[in-house]
């Protein structure tokens, strides 16, 4: 006999990988247990950001972690910091693929699947077992993955495995029992079909604030990024920012994380001299973070400005406000209306001297940069703790028929 609430979470990331991603998947699941769900997750082998794990060729590996049963299933494993699409797409597929002959296996454990996107594909077993078993089915959706994949240039418009996809996807969203996604404007987007929306619910990103705070730490004449350093983030801009801001006042950038274009920004770095003043740590350990963001005058969450992005909610945003520091942003939509909303943060045009005008505002008005820090850890306290998140998607599930 199943036990109440005993659920399986598909994730193609999770810890010890540190992305936004990874980090969301082990709060939700975590704080689920905590509130008396048996919580098991599969994902890969760690992988992301590709290039940074060791390969491995273990058929599946299980632990268990704060409550939290894991299972890690053999996947292809790209070695290349920036994989090519052939390497991409086996990392999206062969996951799925394998995680679906396990879950139709082990499916009578759980009565609840969530499958978390992106990646599309690793809604394949949340359909199968639909399909199969009748289980209830929870997509939980965190970007319009092929609307960006077309827009970063990875997939082209109008081809056939646009095609394929957009067939999966409109199956995927009509299977399901729910689907939560992480913003409003990302729920407008996904579907027109009024059957698909009355079934969509706001599940957003959130923060863990017990884990996020301000630490007592003397502030140091830098901004950061903290999180994947990916095609969506303008960050390149931001560099030539910061070179602007030093020709009036002593600034320095920290771009903690990695991805895929890490390598490119360290070449344009060198290339203006920059060394001195923009720095790469690297992936952080997590307990690292809140320290790094408690020490930085200010936080930077530059999405480029593409209306395919615009329903983007940036976990690091919520981090940032978390540890009551302020943010800059750039691009349209749902982050913009975060900074209005919130009060912490402001929205600059995608240019260098846009950005730095922004910088250079705040740097010389600390007691509005105090004042917005404050206003942004209230509006995550009351509004956005993964606590809440997590049982708000227990309600979700209980109201499934």
């Amino acid at each position: 006999m199943v036990e109440k609430h005993s659920i399986l979470i598909i994730s193609q990331h999770f810890p010890p990988e540190r992305s936004g991603n990874a980090s969301r998947i082990y709060d939700m699941a975590y704080n689920l247990t905590t509130q008396g769900v048996n919580v098991h997750v599969i994902s890969p082998f760690p992988t992301f950001p590709t290039g940074t794990f060791p390969r491995t060729w273990k058929k599946s590996s299980d632990s268990r972690i704060h409550g939290i049963n894991i299972t890690n299933l053999w996947a292809w494993q790209p070695i290349s910091k920036d994989p090519g699409f052939v390497s991409r797409m086996c990392y999206y597929l062969l996951f799925p693929i394998h995680a679906s002959f396990w879950v139709i296996i082990h499916s009578k454990k759980y009565d609840t699947i969530i499958t978390s996107s992106p990646p599309l594909f690793v809604h394949i077993p949340g359909l199968l077992t639909k399909k199969l078993t009748g289980k209830k089915w929870v997509m939980d959706v965190r970007d319009l993955w092929i609307d960006a994949s077309i827009s970063l240039g990875f997939l082209k418009k109008g081809s056939i495995l646009e095609k394929v996809t957009r067939i999966f996807e409109k199956s995927c969203l009509i299977s399901s029992d729910a689907i939560g996604v992480t913003t409003q404007e990302l729920g407008r987007r996904l579907s027109d079909d009024p059957e698909v929306r009355k079934k969509t619910h706001l599940v957003p990103n959130g923060v863990d604030t017990g884990f996020f705070y301000p630490h007592p730490r003397e502030k140091k004449n830098q901004i950061v990024y903290a999180g994947n350093i990916g095609y969506a983030q303008d960050l390149e801009l931001v560099i030539r920012a910061v070179q602007l801001v030093n020709q009036h006042q002593h600034l320095e950038f920290i771009i903690a994380g990695g991805g895929d274009t890490g390598s490119d920004l360290k070449d344009l770095v060198n290339s203006l001299n920059l060394q001195e003043l923009v720095h790469f740590p690297g992936i952080l350990p997590r307990e690292d973070i809140p320290k790094l963001l408690s020490e930085s005058l200010i936080g930077i969450a530059p999405l480029k400005n593409l209306q395919s992005l615009e329903y983007a909610a940036p976990t690091k945003v919520y981090e940032y406000m978390s540890c009551c520091i302020p943010f800059i942003g750039c691009g349209k939509g749902e982050i913009q209306e975060i900074a209005n909303e919130s009060g912490a943060g402001i929205i600059a045009e995608n240019s260098p001297e846009k950005i730095a005008d922004v910088i250079l505002q705040l740097l010389n008005d600390p007691v509005r940069r105090e004042r917005m820090g404050e206003s942004g850890r209230k509006f995550v306290e009351q509004r956005f703790t993964r606590k809440a998140i997590a049982k708000n998607l227990i309600t979700v599930i209980e109201g499934i028929s």
